[in-house]
């Protein structure tokens, strides 16, 4: 019994560990509201990159273009907003963009049969490409206005934007899993493809679908990243892929054991955020928080 509620709550008892061994340590200042507040919006930015790499890891497979394309949303958003474009075109245009990309990724994989991992690794490495091409390899930082700041330093109340936005992906997206035809379609072709395909479930169309919505909220995650930067560099988004399967894999061990789940997601992210705050805090090298 001991080992399966570790195999299933191991996430959740070492998150309750990791917060009071720092609420000990920094009594004062980590169990804060306002500690608290600052740690979602740390994390809004890897729990909504890791919402989409969760939606691909649902149906079996992996999207490896996820970094690639968090970069290209927020150089291309910021490279309109610089040009004069409508700030909100200036935000959807890219997560369109994105949308179509991951479908096309979604097409490859499912029409031709190659293995998610390697068709994603090779569309992110050229879409990367592309994303130097347009910026020159440089960093966007000069004459992007303060309305597109917005959403990635405003607050509404005491609550940062991106806090609102990460809940909002995350609510949406665990009713879509739990509560719909689509999201129960996408757990079963991930269970077992060819029996999905003899229950009338159309598995290459849903499949791509999934992809899309991945690059979707990566590119959604890139803008928002821009925006909180005030500036969007070409690879700024290549840091943030092996932390968002890093939070996903964490998550498969909460709630629904080895099977991805939003939920999971959210608090795997969460413990990557806890630990990178109180690491932080304690003042402990950059070197040191990568090797604990």
């Amino acid at each position: 019994m001991s080992n399966k509620i570790l195999r299933q709550y191991g996430t959740l008892i070492a998150l309750f560990v990791v917060v009071v061994i720092f609420s000990v340590l920094k009594p004062g200042a980590f169990p804060t509201f306002a500690n608290l507040v600052n740690i979602t919006r740390q994390i809004s930015l890897l729990t909504i990159i890791s919402v989409g790499a969760t939606i691909a890891m649902v149906v079996a497979e992996f999207d490896l273009s996820i970094g690639a394309v968090a970069s290209f949303g927020g150089v291309l958003a910021a490279g309109f907003t610089v040009q004069g474009v409508n700030i909100v075109l200036s935000m959807l245009i890219p997560v369109g963009l994105s949308f179509l990309f991951g479908l096309g990724n979604g097409y490859l994989i499912t029409r031709f049969r190659i293995f998610s991992f390697i068709a994603t690794l090779s569309t992110g490495t050229i879409l990367g490409g592309i994303t130097f091409w347009y910026t020159g390899g440089a960093t966007i930082f000069g004459g992007i206005p303060d309305s597109f700041l917005w959403i990635g330093q405003a607050k509404i109340s005491f609550i940062p934007v991106p806090t609102m936005l990460m809940i909002v992906v995350v609510f949406f997206f665990w009713f879509i899993f739990s509560w719909t035809e689509f999201g129960r379609r996408l757990y079963a072709i991930g269970g077992n493809p060819v029996a999905s395909r003899l229950s009338g479930v159309h598995v290459n169309r849903d499949k791509t679908y999934a992809f899309g919505l991945s690059s979707l909220l990566s590119a959604f995650t890139g803008v928002i990243l821009a925006s909180r930067l005030g500036s969007a560099h070409p690879t700024a988004g290549s840091g943030m892929l092996l932390q968002a399967y890093a939070a996903v894999f964490l998550g498969m061990t909460a709630f629904k054991a080895g099977i991805p789940n939003i939920w999971g997601t959210f608090i795997g992210s969460l413990l990557i955020g806890i630990v990178a705050n109180g690491l932080t805090m304690l003042q402990v090298p950059y070197f040191l928080q990568d090797i604990v």
